[in-house]
């Protein structure tokens, strides 16, 4: 158990989409005990298997003091919408209004392969389908559209330049 590294735009595995879960064993154990202690890092609302290096569909999350996980996630039950600040840890220290449903209900597994379900509303809502994102390869900036898409765009660039022609 550890707290790993998190992966930074520009890394591959941030826009792979992650291989399912076959395997309920110890190295799975072993990799959500991780997602959970790197989770409880102060700030932090959730991490994905894909953010710490891991092509698997897992992810942790860390709303309102409780910790927890889902495996194989799918998202249903979509209802409402918010538009708030989001932002990322592999995208650190920029943040953009992004639209999300209100409440989700996701479903998967947990660390034992055991059905779970996990109703969630305002910023557990949020969480999820940002965590969920991160297991398609996709980043909550690719969710922006309009002048906002475009204002995250050039910060971008201006906190991460393209390497230089060769």
């Amino acid at each position: 158990m550890s707290v790993r590294p998190i992966r930074i735009f520009g890394d591959p595995v941030l826009r792979t989409e992650a291989d399912p879960v076959t395997s309920f064993d110890a190295g799975l154990r072993a990799l959500i005990d991780d997602l959970e202690d790197t989770v409880r890092e102060p700030g932090r609302a959730g991490v994905a298997a894909p953010q710490i290096g891991v092509s698997l569909r897992a992810f942790s999350y860390n709303v309102d003091g409780v910790i927890g996980h889902l495996i194989n996630p799918a998202l249903t039950e979509f209802e409402g919408e918010q538009d708030d600040d989001e932002g990322c840890l592999s995208i650190p220290g920029l943040y953009f209004p992004t639209k999300r449903a209100l409440s989700v209900t996701a479903t998967g597994f947990d660390r034992n392969g055991e059905p779970l379900t996990i109703h969630g509303t305002g910023f557990l809502a949020r969480a999820l389908q940002h965590e969920t994102d991160h297991l398609n390869g996709t980043l909550y900036i690719d969710t922006l559209t309009g002048d906002v898409r475009r204002q995250a765009l050039r910060e971008l660039r201006r906190v991460r330049p393209a390497p230089p022609a060769r």
